[in-house]
């Protein structure tokens, strides 16, 4: 029996943040949404967020977080226990929590899977843990790249910079095919 998984992804909310590389989490977990043929994200209110599930496949369910990055752990707390919840207590103590965020220093399109451990300094991830009051669940960090020059208003511009057409490309050709990968793999662990 495969692992539930929910596959949560930070980011900024609205259209103003909408394909910016801070928001790469929002942006990949939508490509999923896609490529797997689930449902619309629409809100749900006991999720706290935007849900999208499989017709067939009950596998992942996808949770976008409504919150600005920063603040992302009380929404993703909520949307684990709701999904926690929905499980029968096989399928819960078997269920995993994997969190889709930008990772700065990676370059663009990699993806980098992380079990626990700290936040290595990401606002959001650190939000997420003091929430849960844990390390302990699973990170994709999707590779945006950082630029040259490393003071904070440089690279603050950067991550809330729009991707280009050409970055966007990269997003759907190396990283989606690495997060589903990824995605396949947890699902089948012991």
């Amino acid at each position: 029996m495969a692992r539930k998984l929910l596959v949560c992804s930070i980011g900024n909310p609205g259209l103003v943040y909408r394909n910016t590389r801070h928001s790469a989490g929002h942006s990949v977990i939508e490509l999923i949404r896609e490529s797997l043929q689930y449902s619309q994200f629409s809100t749900d209110r006991q999720y706290g967020g935007l849900v999208s599930k499989g017709l067939y496949d009950d596998t992942y369910t996808l949770f976008q977080s409504p919150s600005f990055m920063n603040i992302s752990g009380k929404p993703i707390r909520s949307a684990w226990q709701a999904f926690l919840q929905g499980l029968a207590q096989e399928e819960r103590e078997r269920a995993l929590l994997v969190v889709l965020h930008d990772e700065l220093e990676k370059p663009l399109g990699q993806v980098k899977l992380k079990k626990a451990g700290s936040a290595a300094g990401h606002n959001g991830l650190i939000s997420i843990i003091e929430q849960l009051k844990t390390m302990d669940f699973l990170r994709l960090g999707i590779g945006i790249g950082r630029p040259e020059a490393r003071d904070s208003s440089t690279v603050a511009r950067y991550v809330l910079g729009k991707f280009s057409s050409y970055e966007k490309g990269i997003l759907e050709t190396k990283s989606l095919d690495q997060v589903l990968k990824h995605l396949r793999e947890i699902s089948k662990l012991p």
